[in-house]
């Protein structure tokens, strides 16, 4: 099957979350044939949960739908770079690709601070493709936090 990236799915999930209230932040999880398995925006506030970034409710779902905690030949859209929390889960869970919009200098977890796919603590990394749709997550971002200003 040819590639078609998803990051339109997760950037309406990011759009939700902004109409919620929370920072706007989407990720999709496709499976080996790139059906759209689990789709989340973060939802921290509304549940009260520090780990309900969107990678992570992405993550419990596609698990619960695979009857696995491992999703190997799945890949990650989302539309912020992971922090170090959720990379390593991307790792844990043995996530094939990992694609992701805005680079995140403050919080960032793969190309930014700890780089926690290089440590050798980590026992599987991703493939890696950045910059996908970047300038629209930087905006959604950027809008957000002028709001809240």
């Amino acid at each position: 099957m040819p590639f078609r990236s998803q990051m339109h799915l997760a950037l309406e999930e990011a759009r939700a979350a902004a109409a919620r209230g929370e920072v706007p932040v989407g990720a999709v999880i496709t499976d080996a044939q790139g059906h759209v398995v689990a789709r989340a925006g973060n939802r921290t506030r509304e549940l009260n949960d520090p780990t309900a970034h969107a990678e992570i409710l992405a993550l419990r779902a596609a698990c619960a739908a695979a009857g696995s905690e491992r999703l190997p030949g799945h890949s990650l859209y989302v539309t912020l770079e992971p922090c170090p929390m959720c990379a390593a889960a991307l790792s844990n869970a043995r996530i094939a690709r990992l694609y992701y919009g805005a680079a995140d200098p403050k919080s960032g977890g793969v190309a930014q601070g700890p780089r926690i796919f290089t440590h050798p603590q980590c026992h599987h990394a991703p493939e890696i493709y950045d910059g996908i749709h970047a300038a629209e997550a930087e905006t959604l971002l950027r809008d957000f936090f002028t709001r809240l200003r």
